[in-house]
């Protein structure tokens, strides 16, 4: 009754490990795209546009992807090939190795691409003012409603119509860390503020 299963437990694993790099990749060639922009990698990592001089494709985690993407199909064809066969060996059980070994064997080579290529990451510098970020400080804005006494969702519906009526000024003001939530307050802050009220 145990047959095919060790397979497909292996095929599951490599599968979950195929996902993480596959949406990695996918990242990676959006960032990379002209309406994002914040990531480059060197030329011999990319290939030129067969019709725009200016492009830079990025040809490895494109193919990443699409490997990863095979080797997490791997679970199905395994499922397909034993969910209905009697207890006991069947030949068709030696169609499972050919594709299992194949997978692992991918896999390593992927994770060394990956490894070597991701270090290669240029990141590029980011005009937060540019016109196409202003509706990244929506949030701001509501914030400062809902901090100076508005109900979350009457600050949401009017910095919404603001959006909506093209009326919206974008508050800049603020000075983000990847520390904290709102207000991105340190740990220590947010523990003295606390102190402070009890």
């Amino acid at each position: 009754m145990s047959r095919g299963k060790n397979e497909r437990i292996l095929a599951s694993s490599l599968g979950n490990l195929a996902n993480t790099l596959s949406k990695f990749s996918m990242d990676i060639c959006l960032y990379m795209s002209q309406n994002f922009g914040f990531i480059s990698f060197p030329d011999e990592l990319t290939t030129g546009s067969s019709i725009m001089p200016h492009k830079k494709n990025p040809d490895v985690f494109e193919l990443i992807r699409g490997k990863c993407n095979q080797i997490q199909a791997l679970q199905t064809e395994m499922l397909l090939l034993t969910n209905n066969l009697p207890s006991g060996y069947h030949r068709d059980y030696q169609l499972l190795k050919e594709n299992s070994i194949k997978a692992i064997e991918n896999t390593k080579l992927l994770l060394d691409i990956f490894n070597y290529s991701i270090q290669q990451i240029i990141v590029k510098d980011v005009n937060i003012n540019d016109e196409k970020y202003k509706y990244l400080f929506t949030v701001d804005n509501i914030n400062n409603l809902v901090t100076n006494g508005a109900p979350f969702r009457e600050a949401y519906l009017k910095i919404s119509r603001e959006v909506e009526n093209k009326t919206y000024v974008p508050d800049t003001s603020k000075k983000h860390t990847h520390i904290g939530s709102i207000n991105n307050l340190s740990l220590d802050k947010i523990k003295e503020k606390l102190d402070a009220k009890l």
